[in-house]
C-alpha cells in the first residue's frame, strides 16, 4: 500500500516582523512573530488552533526559510493566549538520522507556556510502533502517518505584565542553600491555606517564608519546575517522574505547581504565579535557584517519540554516533544526550538561562549531570564553549552557577574541575563525613579498624585538593559546595536508621537506588522497630530511647560538622527536623507520603529543628565558620596562631603519621578567627565508641566558651539563650584546661575576648 502523502499548506504568512533574530512566539504590534530553526527541513508550517476548542482542527501557515536554517512567520491580530504548534518535512531516512514527519504536530522548543498534557500514544512516535510495547513495528522504521494533534499538547503565547523584584544578590559567603521540592514541602505544612499547599504560591505564604526565615536559610533550590513529561514506564505502573529530571520545555514552568486556579485561568497565569513566587522571596531576602536538565529530554533514546526538538532535527540536539547517526549516545542514562556540540543547543540553552534569569527574576542554577554540558565527542573539558559563554555573558556571570559534576559517559567524574564562576556539589565531601561519623561508627562496633582523620580535615578545610586551582585560576572555598545529603539518596534520618535501601513502593523489586550509602542504623534497622531481625530479639524501651538519642546525636555531628566547615552548605529540606522516607533512598516516582513533608514534629523533632536553626546563626554571625579563602597552615602577618592547626587530644599538633590513624579520632580543629576580625574558632571531635578528655590548645592565650555539643538535646541544655543571642551562660575554659566530650560528640567553642 503506498504511503500517505502530506498535504502542504496552501495558506503563507509574512516573515516575522524583525526577522529571525530571536527564536520563540513574541508579542509586536498587531499580531506574533514565530520563528524555530530546523536547518535540514525543506518546510515548516506554523499550526494555530482555536483557543475556545484547542482539539479542533489547526489552521496551517506556510513559514519563510532565512539564513542559518531558521523559519518565521508573523501572525496578524494574534496576542497572548494563542495556541499553537509546528509541523516540520523534511527528508525521511532514519539511518542517517533524518526522521522529519509533518504528520507531527511539535511543541515550540522556545514555547513559554503550554496548554494540554502531551499523551503516551503511538501516534506521537515519528515512525510506526506496535500500540501496545511502542517498539519499532518495521526494520528500517517506517514514517508513520497518522496525526498526533489529538494527542499532543499546545505551545502558548504569553507576555510579561509586572516586574519583578530585583535579585537579593547574597555573597556567596553567607549563602546556605536550602533544596527542596514545590509540591512537597508545602503539601502538608500548617498555615498554608487549602488551595496553595503544593503549588508555587504555597511557596512565596507568610507561613513557608516564617519557616525559611526561622531556619536562616538564604536561598531556596528548587527541583526541577521545568515543564516535565513522565515515563511510559512509570504511567504503566501509575506512577510519575515526581522530581522533574525529564524535561518537556526548557522556557515553559510545570503546570501542574501551580494553583488550581491559575491551571484554569491558562499558561499566562500559571507563568504570573511563578514570577510572583519569585518576586515576594525576593522581598524577604531569599534567593531562589533552579535545578536544571539541559543533558537530555523527555523524548527517549533512539526510538522514542517526537513531541519537540526530535522533529526539528534528530542529529543537531541530541549527540550521536559518528558511524550511525541514527543511534544516539547515552552518557544520561536516560535515553538520550543533548548536543553540546552545536552552536544552536548552545544557543538555546543561553536563551533560557537568561529568560528564566531576566524574565523570571531566578538567582542561579543547579546543573543537573552538568559533565554532559561541557563534553565534545572525545570527551569533557573545563575549555567548552558552553563554560567561556556563560563566564562571558553579562547576565549569566553574576548568577549562582552549581554543577553536579559527574554523568556516566567516559571520563564522566570531574569534580573540581568547572572552571570560574561556578561551584560544584562535593561528592567527596558527602561520602567522607558520612563514613566519617555513621559508617566508620558501624565498623568500630564491629571491632573492625577504620580510617584516620585524615580526610575529614580535608573536607571541612574546603576541599583544596579539588577546588584549589582549575586552568590555572585560584579559586576560593565557596566552589565547594558542602552538602550529606540531597533529594537522591537516603534523608538525613534515614542515614541515621537504615542499613539498606527500602525502596519496594518504586515497583522494581528494591533494584533501584544505590546500595552504597555509608549508613548506620545504631544497632536497629528502621524507626520504630520492636524486633530486631539482625539480633533476634525483642528490643525494650530503654534500648530504643537510647538508640534513638544516639541518632538525634549523629544528626547534630553531621549538622554542625555542615556548619562549620569551609564552603557553601546545602541542607535538604525536612533534615532540620529529621524528616524520613521510612527507607527509600530513591524516591523520584513517589508523589505521595513518602515525598511529602510531614510537619506533625515530635519532641526530638522539635529539638533537632532547634539545634540546626542554632547552628546557622553561629555560621551567619561568626565569619571564622566561612572562610573565603583556603588556610595554609601559616602564620599570617599580624597574627600569633596559624590560620588553621590541628591538634591531638593532649593539646598537642598533629605530625603526618597520626592522620590515617584511627587512633587519633579524637582531636581538635583551631582556626583563627584574625583574618574575619573574629573570634577563633576551636572544634573537638571525639569519633570514638568512649568518652573522651581533651586538653584545649594554648590558642592566642584566650579562653574557651563552649557554644555547641551534639550531645545537648537542644543548646539550652548548654546555658545558651532562647534568641540565641545571650552565650554567657555557656561554661568556659582556659587554655590547657581538660574538657570531657561524650563518645560519638562534637564541640564547639568560640574564644572569649
Amino acid at each position: 500500500m503506498a504511503e500517505k502523502t502530506w498535504k502542504p499548506a496552501e495558506k503563507t504568512l509574512p516573515p516575522a516582523t524583525a526577522g529571525a533574530t530571536f527564536l520563540g512566539a513574541r508579542v509586536v504590534e498587531g499580531g506574533v512573530d514565530f520563528c524555530v530553526t530546523a536547518p535540514y527541513a525543506s518546510a515548516v508550517e506554523l499550526c494555530v488552533f482555536p483557543t475556545d476548542a484547542p482539539l479542533a482542527p489547526e489552521t496551517r501557515y506556510q513559514m519563510n526559510l532565512h539564513d542559518g536554517g531558521c523559519w518565521s512567520a508573523f501572525l496578524p491580530g494574534a496576542g497572548v493566549g494563542t495556541f499553537y504548534g509546528y509541523r516540520v518535512d523534511g527528508e525521511w531516512n532514519p539511518a542517517r538520522g533524518l526522521s522529519y514527519n509533518p504528520f507531527k504536530l511539535l511543541l515550540d522548543p522556545y514555547g513559554r507556556g503550554l496548554a494540554g498534557t502531551a499523551q503516551h500514544h503511538f501516534a506521537v512516535f515519528a515512525h510506526e510502533v506496535d500500540p501496545k510495547t511502542f517498539e519499532p513495528a518495521a526494520n528500517p522504521p517506517r514514517r508513520c502517518t497518522m496525526d498526533s494533534a489529538p494527542y499532543q499538547a499546545r505551545s502558548v503565547v504569553i507576555d510579561n505584565h509586572f516586574p519583578v523584584a530585583e535579585h537579593p544578590r547574597r555573597s556567596w559567603n553567607e549563602t546556605v542553600v536550602y533544596e527542596l521540592h514545590v509540591k512537597g514541602y508545602t503539601k502538608n505544612l500548617p498555615g498554608v491555606p487549602e488551595e496553595l499547599r503544593g503549588t508555587y504560591a504555597g511557596l512565596a505564604h507568610p507561613a513557608t517564608i516564617a519557616h525559611f526565615k526561622k531556619l536562616g536559610i538564604t536561598a531556596i533550590e528548587l527541583l526541577p519546575i521545568h515543564a516535565k513529561w513522565d515515563e511510559p514506564f512509570l504511567v504503566d505502573k501509575g506512577l510519575t517522574n515526581y522530581w522533574g529530571y525529564n524535561t518537556l520545555s526548557y522556557f515553559t514552568p510545570e503546570p501542574s505547581y501551580a494553583t488550581a486556579a491559575a491551571q484554569a485561568a491558562g499558561a499566562q497565569a500559571i507563568l504570573d504565579e511563578v514570577r510572583g513566587m519569585v518576586s515576594i522571596l525576593h522581598q524577604n531576602g531569599i534567593e531562589v535557584l533552579l535545578d536544571v536538565v539541559y543533558n537530555h529530554t523527555c523524548e527517549g533514546g533512539t526510538y522514542g517519540p517526537a513531541v519537540s526538538w526530535r522533529g526539528f532535527g534528530q542529529t543537531m540536539y541530541y549527540r550521536h554516533t559518528n558511524t550511525h547517526p541514527r543511534h544516539m549516545i547515552n552518557d544520561t542514562g536516560c535515553g538520550n544526550t543533548v548536543n553540546f556540540d552545536e552552536a544552536r543547543v548552545i544557543q538555546m540553552t543561553l536563551d533560557s538561562l537568561r529568560y528564566w534569569s531576566e524574565e523570571i527574576g531566578v538567582d542561579g542554577f543547579r546543573f543537573d549531570l552538568a559533565v554532559t554540558l561541557g563534553r565534545f565527542a572525545d570527551g569533557f573539558t573545563p575549555k567548552h564553549p558552553f563554560f567561556m559563554a556563560v563566564a562571558a555573558d553579562p547576565v549569566l556571570k553574576q548568577q549562582k552557577l552549581i554543577a553536579e559534576p559527574w554523568d556516566i559517559g567516559p571520563g564522566g567524574w570531574q569534580t573540581g574541575n568547572f572552571p570560574l564562576p561556578w561551584s560544584e556539589w562535593n561528592d567527596r565531601f558527602r561520602d567522607t563525613i558520612r563514613s566519617f561519623w555513621l559508617a566508620d561508627f558501624a565498623n568500630l562496633e564491629r571491632g573492625w579498624n577504620t580510617q584516620g582523620p585524615n580526610d575529614l580535615a580535608t573536607r571541612i578545610s574546603g576541599s583544596i585538593d579539588f577546588f584549589g586551582e582549575t586552568l590555572g585560576h585560584w579559586r576560593r572555598t565557596r566552589s565547594s559546595v558542602n552538602f550529606v545529603t540531597a533529594h537522591d539518596g537516603f534523608t538525613l534520618c534515614d542515614l541515621t536508621s537504615f542499613n539498606h535501601k527500602m525502596n519496594h513502593a518504586n515497583l522494581e523489586n528494591n533494584r533501584d537506588g544505590s546500595s552504597e550509602n555509608r549508613s548506620w542504623n545504631h544497632g536497629i534497622e528502621g524507626l520504630t522497630a520492636t524486633y530486631s531481625e539482625e539480633n533476634g530479639h525483642d528490643i525494650d524501651d530503654g534500648l530504643f530511647d537510647a538508640i534513638r538519642f544516639a541518632r538525634f546525636r549523629s544528626m547534630r555531628n553531621i549538622m554542625a560538622t555542615l556548619m562549620i566547615s569551609a564552603g557553601t552548605p546545602m541542607i535538604t529540606a525536612g533534615d532540620e527536623f529529621a524528616r524520613t522516607q521510612n527507607g527509600n533512598n530513591n524516591a523520584y516516582c513517589q508523589d505521595s507520603p513518602i515525598s511529602w513533608v510531614n510537619w506533625d514534629l515530635s519532641d526530638s523533632q522539635q529539638h533537632l529543628l532547634e539545634s540546626v536553626q542554632y547552628l546557622i546563626h553561629l555560621r551567619a554571625q561568626h565569619q571564622v565558620f566561612r572562610p573565603v579563602y583556603f588556610c595554609n597552615g601559616l602564620v599570617a602577618e599580624g597574627d600569633v596562631i596559624p590560620g588553621l592547626a590541628w591538634f591531638t587530644a593532649a593539646g598537642q599538633p598533629m605530625h603526618d603519621e597520626f592522620w590515617h590513624s584511627s587512633e587519633h579520632r579524637l582531636l581538635q580543629m583551631l582556626r583563627s578567627g584574625k583574618p574575619h576580625n573574629d573570634a577563633d574558632l576551636l572544634v573537638v571531635f571525639n569519633a570514638t565508641l568512649n568518652e573522651g578528655t581533651v586538653a584545649l590548645p594554648e590558642g592566642r592565650g584566650k579562653h574557651y566558651r563552649l557554644v555547641f555539643d551534639s550531645s545537648w538535646r537542644v543548646p539550652s541544655e548548654g546555658g545558651v539563650s532562647a534568641d540565641f543571642a545571650d552565650l554567657s551562660g555557656c561554661e568556659v575554659f582556659a587554655p590547657g584546661d581538660e574538657s570531657q566530650i561524650e563518645p560519638q560528640s562534637l564541640q564547639i567553642f568560640l574564644t572569649v575576648g
